[in-house]
């Protein structure tokens, strides 16, 4: 595992601002992602790239047909940012029907402890994305 950026804070657990902030700057170093990514993956591939005891960062793989059904984050929240390609996330929202949004290359999000969501690979080109959760 590599080091987190500096200008992370450390010592407790981070807010939804800074674990967008942390995937933004990690995104934005593609040494520190690149090697993890594995562009000859049919599954979603996961390597974490970082974890304490109060954030953990996954770099994650993409390939067609990979969905991660609905599901929550128990107690923690989260950013995700695309560096490559695109997936799609559909949020749960109550009383109404789910909101499906195409996040893109470049595209940075968040969600507190009580987002419900799924993310999935519709279309044939990989995809790689990189993910934070505090706490772990």
């Amino acid at each position: 595992m590599t080091a987190i950026p500096d200008g992370t804070p450390s010592g407790r657990d981070l807010e939804v601002r800074e674990l967008r902030e942390l995937v933004a700057r990690i995104a934005a170093d593609p040494s520190s992602w690149r090697p993890l990514a594995r562009p000859d993956t049919s599954a979603r591939h996961f390597e974490q790239l970082w974890r304490d005891d109060h954030v953990d960062v996954w770099v994650i793989t993409w390939a067609s047909g990979n969905d991660t059904g609905f599901h929550d984050h128990d107690l923690s929240r989260g950013a995700v940012a695309v560096v490559q390609g695109e997936i799609v996330e559909e949020r749960l929202v109550v009383g109404g029907p789910s909101h499906r949004l195409t996040r893109r290359a470049g595209d940075a999000f968040d969600f507190d402890a009580s987002h419900v969501h799924r993310m999935c690979k519709d279309d044939a080109v990989l995809a790689i994305s990189i993910h934070a959760y505090s706490p772990p």
